[in-house]
């Protein structure tokens, strides 16, 4: 083929008339010529940032919103085989999007499935799903999540352990601050606790968020007894028994702020 032109050069030459169209349209446009790609409806939206979501995990929740609309017989063994076929990524995935919906009923039987397959999850985890069903009005489940929580790593994840205290804190449910106060005492927590300041300014900053600055004060003058360097440039880190008895001693003002469980 490329023969073939070699043996015509006139059919390699561009067309008088042609060239002649091209230089008018070149003159019109100031020297370029415009070139639209697509159509309205090429155009897309602009990328959110930490939304990753595979055709699997799309499909899934498609299908779960449509099961939970239809409402089958069988709608328990729909869901399980659903979410079963999806990998650990894509069943976070699925949780966070979910959760970022509000579909707070679907988003629990995900993470049901999530320990359930690949056990435990990560605090930060705990930390999301509690702000989502505090922003939902769901205080019974956060108290049946909380409750369902087996252990805490607290050396594995010391922030996600501050992230899920103080959502809890925030979303206002004694029981559930007692319960991972009593978690975090049977797990040993160490000899030393490296995130105790940060503990400490969180539920300083909830009982402010109560207006019950008077109790704030007094938990922070008792842990500044303890640890003078407090919210000072050397701080130092804080024994586990005196780190307990300022827990203890946050745990039992809460519960007289909040009179009996209901």
């Amino acid at each position: 083929m490329a023969w073939c032109l070699l043996q015509n050069p006139t059919f390699l030459k561009l067309k008088p008339e042609r060239y002649e169209s091209l230089r008018s349209v070149r003159r019109r446009r100031g020297g370029y010529i415009r070139v639209r790609c697509g159509g309205p409806r090429s155009q897309r939206g602009p990328l959110v940032k930490g939304r990753i979501l595979s055709i699997e995990a799309i499909q899934a929740i498609q299908t779960l919103k449509r099961l939970h609309r239809i409402n089958p017989p069988n709608l328990a063994d729909l869901e399980s085989n659903t979410l079963t076929r999806l990998i650990k990524f894509d069943l976070v995935a699925t949780l966070r999007e979910l959760l970022r919906q509000q579909q707070c009923a679907l988003a629990l039987r995900v993470f049901s499935t999530l320990r359930s397959e690949y056990g435990e999850a990560d605090l930060s985890l705990y930390a999301e799903i509690v702000h989502a069903l505090a922003s939902a009005d769901m205080p019974e489940h956060v108290d049946r999540l909380v409750l369902d929580l087996n252990g805490i790593r607290c050396d594995d994840d010391p922030k996600g352990l501050v992230s899920l205290i103080k959502a809890v804190v925030g979303a206002k449910r004694r029981e559930s601050t007692v319960r991972i106060y009593e978690l975090m005492k049977k797990s040993g927590y160490g000899s030393a606790v490296a995130a105790d300041e940060y503990v400490v300014k969180v539920l300083v900053n909830g009982l402010n968020n109560f207006g019950e600055e008077a109790h704030a004060k007094q938990l922070h003058d008792q842990y500044t007894r303890l640890c003078p360097s407090f919210l000072g440039p050397n701080s130092t880190r804080l024994p586990f028994s005196q780190f307990v008895n300022i827990l203890h001693f946050y745990t039992n003002t809460f519960a007289h702020l909040s009179g009996p469980p209901m």
